[in-house]
């Protein structure tokens, strides 16, 4: 009778050991930006799951959350993918229906599908191409997803697009003479050779900074500012892995379900020395 006891009290705590990184990845959280021409979502939070239902997470369960979300009609309306010859393609992004018009990129590196994992705190951006004869539009971004500061304050941005050497390997090129926005808004900076510009913030509570080209077909780069003296939406976070933040809802359940195991061994133990 003491062994089966004392079994029990084991099975438990392997049970809660192996329910901590399950229950830490449900409120996984990954930031969304869609483009088609204009900026449709700026770094939108959507609770990562598998809406595809096969078994993983990946690129194609972002954009189904994200238009669930936020796409009047859900996904059903605005998103639609189809498997091809060069696997799962997006077919309809945002309501538009484009041919094969279609770009998606993962913290900044081009995705080879949508089938691609992904995981908390990753950056998905997915556009539309306006230029649907030479595909020209270029992804372009910032060094940073997210600042905080006041009106009045400067800050440097540097920005940059994906782009292809001699080889038609990808590389990274600075952008040119981009004039950066704030909320849509011009603010006459315009970004050097290296693609780097200050920027004054202005408004309050959540912006965001964009960037347009005259010379060049860029996809809307975001970079949101969290500015003192007004209300926040709330809802964004960095989630870049160069700045080392982490989630806080998963860390809360990671603390949380250590605490279970811990007293749930120490229960174990205790009995385990009374019948000794």
């Amino acid at each position: 009778m003491k062994k089966k006891i004392l079994c029990a009290l084991c099975a438990v705590l392997v049970l809660c050991a192996l329910c901590v990184p399950a229950f830490a990845g449900e409120d996984a959280t990954v930031y969304v930006t869609i483009s088609s021409g204009k900026l449709e979502l700026a770094r939108k939070p959507v609770a990562l799951s598998d809406a595809d239902g096969d078994g993983a997470m990946t690129v194609n369960d972002v954009l189904i959350l994200a238009h669930n979300a936020e796409f009047p009609g859900g996904a059903e309306a605005g998103y639609a993918s189809v498997a091809g010859e060069y696997g799962l393609s997006i077919t309809k992004l945002w309501g538009i229906e484009n041919g094969s018009g279609y770009g998606y990129y993962v913290n900044n590196a081009a995705a080879f599908s949508l089938t691609d994992a992904v995981s908390a705190g990753d950056s998905i951006a997915a556009f539309v191409y306006t230029d649907t004869t030479a595909f020209s539009d270029a992804y372009s971004f910032f060094d940073k997803n997210l600042i905080s500061g006041k009106a009045g304050e400067s800050v440097e941005l540097c920005l940059s697009a994906a782009g292809y050497d001699e080889n038609w390997a990808p590389v990274t090129l600075p952008v040119e003479g981009a004039v950066i926005t704030i909320d849509g808004v011009d603010t006459g900076v315009v970004t050097d050779a290296e693609g780097k510009a200050v920027v004054e913030l202005s408004g309050q509570g959540t912006v965001v900074i964009s960037a347009r080209s005259e010379t060049s077909v860029l996809v809307p780069p975001v970079c949101i500012a969290e500015l003192e003296g007004g209300e926040t939406s709330g809802d964004v976070s960095d989630g870049a892995a160069d700045d080392g933040k982490e989630n806080n809802n998963g860390w809360i359940l990671w603390v949380a379900v250590g605490a279970v195991v811990v007293c749930v061994a120490a229960a174990v133990f205790a009995f385990a020395k009374r019948r000794k």
